[in-house]
């Protein structure tokens, strides 16, 4: 009688082990078709779009995967649930590269459209500017800066100088070309300007970004 109680007992153990893990093979399975189904269903839309609220979906990516990677960590056996995993996050990064790009391309753009009334081509050789004009387009850029100088990011304030540099190099041209004294006296003022507001802005915006980093 003995026996066959502690035989049962025994057979009892083993079925909710078994059940145990089969409930948790279950939810590993549930867990990474989630994010196989996620990743998959933003990597069939196009960058230009998932692009303007990146930060979101990829809050929702990190969860996601964070969710799936602790249900494998109660598996015994997860081998092939990771290897399924890592060709999941793969194909995210792949997908992301994309979108990054697309998205420095998109703000490269929409902040040199707000700072000049022409075109910059990707070797900004600003072939446009003459001796006639450059006063006027040093001014426009100079005042838009100023305008909107507090809400310039880091990046933003690396490349409105990087095309503030290149529009120098311009000037060196033009001055060959016939610049006259009075625009280059007018333009030496906006490059003072310019030099200061760049100094103490890009600090602060720094110094902010390093605030909202910390909390």
């Amino acid at each position: 009688m003995k026996n066959l109680n502690k035989f049962l007992v025994l057979a009892a153990i083993a079925v909710i082990m078994s059940s145990c893990k089969d409930e948790k093979k279950e939810m590993a399975d549930k867990k990474v078709e989630e994010f196989k189904m996620y990743v998959d269903s933003i990597s069939d839309v196009a960058a230009e779009e998932t692009s303007k609220n990146w930060e979101s979906i990829e809050a929702k990516y990190e969860q996601t995967k964070m969710d799936a990677e602790e249900a494998l960590n109660a598996l015994e056996n997860k081998a092939e649930k990771e290897a399924d995993m890592d060709k999941i996050a793969t194909k995210y990064e792949e997908y992301k590269a994309e979108v990054v790009q697309k998205r420095n391309s998109m703000f490269r753009e929409n902040l040199r459209s707000s700072l000049f009334t022409e075109k910059i081509s990707d070797d900004m050789s600003f072939a446009w500017v003459n001796k006639d004009n450059i006063a006027g387009v040093y001014s426009n850029f100079i005042d838009t800066v100023e305008k909107n100088k507090d809400s310039y990011n880091r990046e933003e304030w690396d490349e409105i100088k990087l095309l503030y540099e290149a529009l120098d190099t311009r000037k060196n041209t033009v001055e060959k070309e016939g610049l006259s004294s009075k625009d280059n006296i007018k333009i030496s003022g906006l490059k003072i300007k310019f030099a200061t507001m760049y100094r103490v802005n890009r600090a602060t915006a720094k110094s902010d970004e390093n605030v909202e980093a910390k909390q």
